[in-house]
């Protein structure tokens, strides 16, 4: 498990490696209770270590908390957002 930050202000939530970026997720407020994923990125040194879905569940858990749905328009996203069921309840429909 690595750790996630979440940027507010650059409406992304990304997993660094030193100063080094290994992956993020970006997002759009589409309003209050709306958040659109539109870019996920796993660097390729990074890749096959889970880190898009560590990206993705640490989003989930933002907008559990936050009353807020996700719209998963990167590809990644919403392909996963189509095999996991737990996800569900912050799916916008």
């Amino acid at each position: 498990m690595h750790n996630v930050e979440h940027e507010v202000a650059n409406k992304r939530f990304l997993i660094q490696d030193h100063d080094d970026i290994a992956a993020v997720m970006t997002y759009v407020i589409s309003n209050p209770e709306l958040y659109i994923i539109d870019h996920t990125l796993v660097e390729n040194a990074y890749r096959g270590q889970g880190l898009g879905d560590e990206l993705i569940k640490a989003m989930v858990e933002y907008t559990r908390e936050n009353s807020i749905k996700i719209l998963p328009l990167c590809p990644f996203a919403k392909g996963r957002f189509e095999r996991i069921s737990e996800y569900a309840d912050v799916l916008h429909q």
